[in-house]
């Protein structure tokens, strides 16, 4: 039956039509933003999950940057604590140098006295962000310090900050506050020969003039008075400050390698959420251009079928000419 009041044809083309639009709508919405998932609206279990992991994501970046200010640090400290390793072994040979029978002391004891010197500029100068780990002039000594290394979700979604730390009253070389804090300003006893038998002797490199606690022992100095005893007890201190800087160093050496492994893993984990994400909320180009092309294609069809139920009722007026 045809009926001028009541277009069925047109009505379901406009239905049709109407469809057709909106999915081209969505469609194109797709193509411009490149996401499939762009709000809550488009699937809320997977906009939920991207959000969270974007902004945990955001947080790993505030990691990786604090990674990069402790690699900085570590190896401020580990570049001036090799260098004092260096000087050491200097002033070890110097005090070897001496223990030879009729060799001017005065003359290596002014080369000590330049190598200590160096020693002091040295600790005074591995600073980074005012941050010194082997030199300290404060009342508080050297303590240990913490420093961001990863941001942690467990299965409940709580959240945490993970650290890495280090002691640095272990790197301390001089504290002019506490002589007894500095490796190089402390006491060292150590054991010395002496003839069949054996006797303890103190001693300590650097005098940082402490106005707090003062090392007691005798400074590691030398004159054409110096005997040959006191030189073995010298080079056994020298030798035992050696080795705890020395164990200083593959401490540093080996925080400062555990710092680059983890920025390397925080960065892949990035680069890990990146592709999670995508795979989420991301949009198929090739797949949303072809449809987008349908849906044009269809679209025009659809106008089309809209103007031929139009014409319906045009035909039924010519009934009546």
């Amino acid at each position: 039956m045809s009926s001028i009041m009541t277009n069925v044809s047109a009505i379901a083309a406009l239905k049709t039509l109407r469809t057709i639009s909106s999915d081209m709508e969505d469609t194109q919405n797709r193509v411009s933003t490149g996401y499939r998932v762009n709000d809550a609206a488009d699937n809320a279990a997977y906009w939920s999950i991207a959000t969270t992991m974007r902004s945990d994501k955001q947080a790993m970046g505030t990691v990786k940057d604090a990674l990069g200010l402790a690699a900085a640090k570590t190896d401020t400290a580990y570049t001036g604590l090799n260098s004092a390793i260096e000087v050491m072994n200097n002033i070890k040979s110097k005090l070897v140098a001496a223990r030879e029978p009729g060799v001017d002391k005065d003359k290596i004891d002014a080369e000590l006295t330049e190598l200590k010197n160096q020693l002091v500029s040295i600790s005074e100068s591995a600073s980074f962000s005012g941050q010194n780990w082997l030199y300290n002039a404060d009342t508080s000594a050297n303590s240990s310090v913490e420093m961001v290394g990863s941001f942690n979700r467990d299965d409940q979604g709580n959240v945490s900050v993970g650290v890495l730390s280090f002691d640095t009253a272990t790197s301390t070389l001089i504290d002019t506050e506490d002589n007894t804090l500095g490796l190089l300003t402390k006491d060292t006893t150590v054991t010395v020969p002496v003839g069949t038998g054996t006797t303890t002797a103190t001693y300590y490199l650097l005098d940082a003039s402490s106005t707090t606690t003062a090392a007691v022992g005798t400074e590691i100095k030398l004159s054409s008075s110096t005997t040959s005893q006191d030189l073995d007890g010298m080079i056994s201190a020298v030798e035992t400050m050696l080795q705890s800087m020395t164990d200083v160093a593959a401490t540093l050496g080996a925080t400062n390698s555990r710092i680059d492994m983890q920025n390397t893993f925080v960065a892949d984990l990035m680069d890990t959420i990146d592709k999670g994400v995508g795979r989420l909320v991301d949009a198929d180009m090739n797949e949303e251009s072809t449809k987008l092309k349908a849906l044009q294609t269809q679209q025009q069809l659809g106008i089309q079928s809209l103007s031929i139920a139009n014409s319906n009722s045009e035909n039924i007026l010519q009934l009546f000419r």
